[in-house]
């Protein structure tokens, strides 16, 4: 690999591999007849950006726990039209197709081959991850996921971006603090407490009844944040009566949907200080042996090739 300035890349895994897994046509299947469209997409992904970007470190942010009892003790719409199973004593099992669920196994396998470091934390989501990395990191982050959530990290100052997915992997959008202004109108101090407003339906959040993401955007232009917010409509000030009923009535979501919504950014993880690494000739040969066994072909042989090798 050659010389390259320091830069974390955080991969918010299961967007990606969810993202692969419609992507790349299900006959795509090891010699035994396997899916594997999901672990060989989720490898070409990683090989164009890893080609495109340049990080000298990369972070495959893992969901330990997909709906944390925490957020859902808050929040108890939080992701419920997801979970196909309750399970008293851990996580909730979320609605996965069979064959992309049989298929993470052999994507945490690659992952390891590459030396990608894989870092989830108990009782907490991919985006908690993502938050507490990319906060406390010393060098320029860029943030790879097709979750707007993750706009509230958006930094320029710090150097920290939203590498955007939702449009495609051939039409990446680096989302930096001018686009979260010119897309909503906010700063991206501000798109978690516009984002609690708005609510979102994907992730069970109700938001403020009748507020849009208009209302919601003026709102925070006005009054700073949601305490602002409320505050001034306390107050009666700052606002129309009709928008001032409507925050008042919301006032029992809006005590808890902050805490749901922000993610955390101050668990007890650090990014490896290892750099990636140029794999080794015995590395080489061990990812291609997987490539090989599983029909991985050419698409691990282009994460490595992204990734680097050593001579003998």
């Amino acid at each position: 690999m050659p010389d390259r300035a320091d830069k974390l890349l955080l991969l918010d895994t299961a967007s990606l591999y969810f993202r692969a897994f419609y992507g790349v046509p299900d006959k795509v299947t090891a010699p035994d007849g396997s899916p594997i469209n999901a672990a060989r997409g989720l490898l070409d992904i990683i090989a164009k950006l890893v080609a495109l970007y340049e990080p000298t470190h990369v972070v495959a942010c893992w969901d330990d726990d997909w709906r944390p009892q925490w957020r859902v003790d808050l929040i108890p719409s939080y992701k419920a039209h997801r979970v196909v199973e309750v399970v008293p004593a851990g996580p909730d099992v979320e609605e996965v197709p069979d064959p992309l669920e049989a298929q993470i196994p052999l994507i945490r396998e690659t992952l390891t081959a590459l030396r990608i470091p894989i870092i989830g934390v108990a009782e907490h989501e991919a985006d908690d991850v993502i938050g507490t990395l990319a906060t406390h990191a010393t060098m320029p982050v860029d943030i790879v996921t097709g979750d707007r959530d993750l706009f509230q990290l958006v930094d320029d100052e710090r150097d920290v971006r939203v590498v955007y997915t939702a449009k495609g992997m051939s039409n990446l959008e680096i989302v930096t603090d001018a686009v979260v202004v010119a897309k909503y109108g906010v700063l991206p101090a501000q798109y978690a407490d516009f984002a609690t407003m708005r609510g979102d339906a994907s992730d069970g959040l109700p938001g403020v009844a009748g507020v849009g993401e208009k209302t919601a955007a003026t709102l925070l232009k006005e009054h700073g944040d949601l305490a602002g917010i409320r505050a001034a409509a306390e107050a009666g000030e700052g606002m129309s009566a009709g928008v001032r009923a409507k925050v008042l009535a919301a006032s029992a979501y809006l005590d808890v949907a902050p805490t749901v919504v922000e993610v955390a950014k101050d668990l007890d993880i650090t990014a490896p200080a290892e750099p990636l690494l140029p794999l080794g000739p015995d590395e080489v040969d061990a990812a291609l042996a997987l490539a090989e066994t599983w029909n991985l072909g050419g698409s691990m042989a282009r994460a490595v090739a992204a990734v680097g090798t050593t001579a003998d």
